[in-house]
C-alpha cells in the first residue's frame, strides 16, 4: 500500500496530466501527439463562447499549440481519430483497436441514439463510396421533415452517425465544426492493428490507460460513463494487484481506494515544480470527474451553462483557475469576436486565496495569452468578487499589456 499526503497526490495527478512542470510533452504537433497518448482522449464540445474545448484543453498543455496541428495529425499524419470516449473525443490512433469492441457491439445491438434504418444507412454508405467524403448537409431532408432540435435530426444525419458509431464510417476532419465522413477503410492508416481485443483485454487496457492519465484512480473513475465494461474492470483489478501490475494507494484525508502503477510511483513524477497559472476548460481532463476534483483539490466545481440563468451562482461558462497545485479562482468569460474583446463577466477569488504581486502578474499574463488564443486583442473585467479587488486586477491587466 502506497500512502500520499493530499499535496503529494495533487502534484502526482497534475504531473500525470501534463499540468505540472515545464513543457512535459514538448512543443508542436509531436507534443500534441504525445499528450494524446498520455491522456487517451480530448473531449469535443460544440459550445463556442470562447475557443472550443478540444483546442483549449490541448493549449493548456502544449504552449505553442495551433488548431492546424490537430488538423494535420488527423488528416495528414493520421495519428488522431475521432470517436466516442465517455463523450465525443479526439483519440490517439494507437488506441484504435480498443474502440472495435464498442463498434461491433453496436452493429449487433443495432441501437445507439436512434433506431437503425437499414435502407437509409445503405444509401448514405453507397453515396459516400461513389462520391467520396460527404457532410450531413450534403443529404436532403424529406419534404415533411421538421428539424430544429438535436433529437430531430434528418434521417440521413441519423444514418451517418449510426454508421460512424458502428465503425463503417470515420470522420476525415471537421469543416466549420461539421463532420466530413468517409469510408473507414479509406481513412485508417495502412499499418493499423485491427485485431479485436477481448472484453477482458479491453478492461485491462482501460485500467492502465486511466492510471497513466490520472496518476492514480478508483474503480469508479476507471469506468466513468462506461457501464458495459464495469464488471470486467471489477474482476481485473484484484487480479492485476495480485500479479503486481498495479498497487493500491491511499490519500490522506480521502476514504477512496485508489490504484496506481509501480512505474509511476518509482518515477516520482510529482516532484518537479510549476508556477504557471492555468485557465482550464470546463471539459478539461483534470476536472471532468467532478467528485475527484472536490476530494483531491477541495474545489467544488459545476459547469452552469446547463443550469437555468436565475439559479447560476458564478456564470454561464466558468473557467477554473489553477495556480501550482491549488485552484485559486473561477472566471466566467466570453470572447466577443467581432470586437476582438475577451469579456470577463465575473471573476471569483476562492476563499483563503491571497493574490501576491507574483500571482497577480501571472494571472494577467495568462489572461492576455488566453485572449490572444481566443482571437481577442482587448480584455475587459466587468465584475470581481470580492469587489474591492477590481481596481488591483484592472491595474495588473493594464500593466502586463504594457
Amino acid at each position: 500500500m502506497e500512502n500520499l499526503s493530499k499535496k503529494e497526490a495533487r502534484r502526482l495527478a497534475l504531473a500525470s496530466q501534463g499540468l505540472w512542470g515545464k513543457s512535459p510533452f514538448g512543443r508542436g504537433a509531436s507534443g500534441v501527439d504525445k499528450m494524446l497518448q498520455r491522456l487517451s482522449y480530448v473531449q469535443i464540445d460544440s459550445i463556442s463562447v470562447i475557443e472550443r474545448a478540444h483546442h483549449h484543453i490541448i493549449r493548456s498543455r502544449v504552449a505553442n499549440y495551433q488548431a492546424s496541428m490537430l488538423d494535420d495529425l488527423q488528416v495528414k499524419n493520421r495519428r488522431v481519430f475521432e470517436y466516442w470516449s465517455h463523450a465525443a473525443a479526439y483519440l490517439s490512433i494507437d488506441d484504435f483497436r480498443y474502440s472495435l469492441p464498442r463498434m461491433h457491439h453496436l452493429r449487433e445491438d443495432g441501437f445507439h441514439w436512434f433506431a437503425r434504418e437499414p435502407k437509409i444507412m445503405a444509401f448514405v454508405l453507397d453515396l459516400i463510396r461513389a462520391e467520396g467524403p460527404l457532410k450531413a448537409k450534403d443529404f436532403a431532408a424529406p419534404p415533411d421533415h421538421k428539424g430544429g432540435t438535436w433529437w430531430n435530426w434528418k434521417p440521413a444525419k441519423k444514418a451517418l452517425e449510426q454508421q460512424f458509431m458502428e465503425g463503417r464510417l470515420m470522420v476525415v476532419r471537421r469543416e466549420k465544426f461539421q463532420k466530413l465522413y468517409d469510408l473507414t477503410e479509406r481513412v485508417l492508416p495502412p499499418d493499423i492493428d485491427l485485431s479485436i481485443p477481448t472484453i477482458e483485454e479491453t478492461a485491462r487496457h482501460l485500467i492502465r490507460q486511466t492510471i497513466h492519465a490520472l496518476g492514480f484512480c478508483t474503480e469508479t473513475e476507471i469506468t466513468y460513463l462506461r457501464k458495459r465494461i464495469k464488471p470486467f474492470v471489477k474482476k481485473a483489478l484484484p487480479e492485476m494487484q495480485e500479479a503486481g501490475e498495479i498497487i493500491p494507494l491511499q490519500v490522506e484525508g480521502v476514504t477512496d481506494n485508489y490504484y496506481t502503477l509501480p512505474e509511476i510511483i518509482a518515477a516520482d513524477i510529482g516532484k518537479a515544480g510549476s508556477r504557471k497559472l492555468h485557465i482550464l476548460s470546463p471539459f478539461d481532463n483534470l476536472i471532468i470527474r467532478r467528485a475527484r476534483t472536490t476530494k483531491l483539490f477541495d474545489f467544488d466545481y459545476q459547469l452552469e451553462c446547463y443550469v437555468p440563468g436565475p439559479k447560476r451562482k458564478y456564470g454561464y461558462f466558468v473557467l477554473p483557475l489553477l495556480w501550482g497545485d491549488k485552484f485559486v479562482g473561477r472566471m466566467d468569460c466570453k470572447a466577443e469576436r467581432k470586437e476582438k474583446k475577451l469579456r470577463i463577466r465575473n471573476l471569483v477569488i476562492e476563499p483563503d486565496t491571497h493574490f501576491s504581486e507574483n500571482l497577480l502578474r501571472q494571472f494577467a499574463k495568462s489572461v492576455w495569452e488566453f485572449a490572444a488564443f481566443c482571437g481577442c486583442e482587448q480584455v475587459e473585467l466587468e465584475n470581481i468578487e470580492p469587489n474591492e479587488m477590481k481596481a488591483v486586477f484592472r491595474k495588473s491587466l493594464k500593466k502586463i499589456r504594457g
